[in-house]
């Protein structure tokens, strides 16, 4: 076998996992993953941790009302729901055309290396 895949004792084929790892193509998924994650995390995170401090320290803004019992503390809490199914959205949409191409194609690969049939 080539491209880093070996038999095992019971002779079954042994995935050089190291050398995927350090492929371009790995490096490229890890890459893009990060690119989108971290920040998105980061941003969110920030978000979150306002919602929590206004809630703590800004009573007056955060009681002030809107419309009848809605306030903008209560508006401000469901907007933490809204941005999470919205960040799911969008990281599901991301990862359909960004992400999952490049792993099929290391998955193809590490198959077609190791003689599985799909």
């Amino acid at each position: 076998m080539s491209n880093g895949a070996h038999q095992s004792d019971a002779g079954l084929p042994i995935t050089d996992f190291p050398a995927v790892e350090n492929s371009e193509k790995f490096r490229l998924l890890k890459r893009r993953h990060r690119s989108f994650v971290f920040p998105v995390a980061f941003g969110f995170l920030v978000w979150y941790f306002a919602y929590v401090l206004l809630a703590d320290y800004a009573h007056d803004f955060m009681a002030t009302p809107v419309w009848g019992n809605i306030n903008v503390g209560l508006l401000l809490g469901l907007g933490q729901f809204v941005t999470t199914f919205g960040i799911t959205t969008w990281y599901v949409s991301y990862a359909n055309r960004k992400l999952d191409p490049v792993a099929e194609e290391i998955r193809s690969e590490l198959e077609t290396q190791e003689g599985v049939n799909r």
